[in-house]
């Protein structure tokens, strides 16, 4: 069971925000189907557009979603975020001086009593990069437990920027997982949704933060693979080993008289694994060249990877 509690609060006294009610729902509708539109997460939104939301909902939607053996246990927050002497809290818009919210240490404690397999916390807020960090006699060390990840949108000293109504951070995410963090097999995991977020931010603008204790990542949301998985398999039949160079000839080039078709579906299937990166032409620039000019193409170190995960049937 994978199950997700995604939250965003705009309506703060005072000091109000714009863009976290609509983060909060672009993360539920992109979590709660796979592209295919079979089920992903089951999801609970807690947003304060109706109706408020307050420090003890928050901490008992908290509690339940990270209650029992499930597969992955997922929290989102998106909403004021607030450092103080004694750590980092994500603020609730019933916030008094002195009772801000809910302590991020206290998050962290109920995502590492979790039993689920695979805790994920997501915070686009301020100062969301101490979640995890723990003080001690001056030195900062992260305690997390096995099997749970962090993903914040920015250091424990900077601020969460918002563009266009939308948080910078939560954009970025949201992209990932419609497919711009996808590998080859079609997965979104926490590792390749914090590089495609990590990629896109520079040096100079808020850098996020990513704090993890796994063995393994699994897939948080599945999207279709640029290459056809049936495609993708073919490589071992193509490359029999990881150092065979695959011969090519004017044959399998469709526009010539002496194409043959065997040899052009062979091809064009050895032009989508190009496509991604899995296989270079040798001595030529193009893969058209290569066959017109009789020479081959080869795994390059990428294809290699894919190729162990086929010959280990794991793909």
């Amino acid at each position: 069971m994978k199950k997700a509690l995604i939250v965003g609060l705009n309506n703060y006294p005072k000091n109000p925000l714009y863009g976290c009610i609509q983060d909060a729902i672009s993360m539920k509708t992109v979590l709660e189907k796979h592209a295919d539109g079979s089920p992903n997460f089951s999801i609970k939104l807690i947003t304060d557009q109706n109706r408020s939301v307050t420090k003890a909902n928050l901490r008992g939607a908290i509690d339940t979603l990270f209650h029992g053996p499930n597969d992955t246990a997922l929290f989102y927050f998106s909403g004021h975020g607030l450092i103080k002497s004694t750590g980092g809290y994500v603020v609730t818009p019933d916030y008094e001086r002195h009772d801000e919210g809910i302590s991020m240490n206290d998050i962290l404690v109920i995502a590492n009593n979790s039993e689920a397999k695979d805790k994920i916390i997501i915070l686009d807020c301020c100062h969301s990069g101490v979640f995890g960090d723990l003080q001690t006699a001056g030195n900062c060390s992260a305690q997390l437990s096995e099997g749970l990840t962090v993903l914040t949108a920015s250091r424990s000293s900077e601020s969460a920027m918002e563009i266009d109504g939308s948080g910078v951070f939560t954009s970025l995410l949201v992209d990932g997982l419609q497919g711009g963090a996808a590998d080859l097999r079609g997965f979104i995991t926490p590792g390749n949704l914090y590089t495609h977020v990590d990629q896109a931010l520079g040096p100079w603008d808020q850098r996020p933060i990513f704090k993890t204790n796994v063995s393994q990542f699994n897939s948080i949301r599945n999207v279709a693979p640029p290459v056809p998985l049936d495609v993708l398999r073919k490589i071992i039949d193509y490359f029999p080993t990881p150092e065979t160079e695959f011969a090519l000839d004017p044959t399998y080039e469709f526009t010539t008289d002496v194409a043959v078709q065997e040899h052009v579906n062979t091809f064009k299937n050895l032009q989508k694994m190009t496509s991604v990166g899995l296989v270079v032409p040798v001595g030529e620039e193009f893969m058209y060249f290569a066959a017109m000019n009789s020479k081959s193409c080869r795994l390059t170190a990428l294809g290699y990877q894919y190729w162990r995960l086929v010959k280990k049937n794991r793909l």
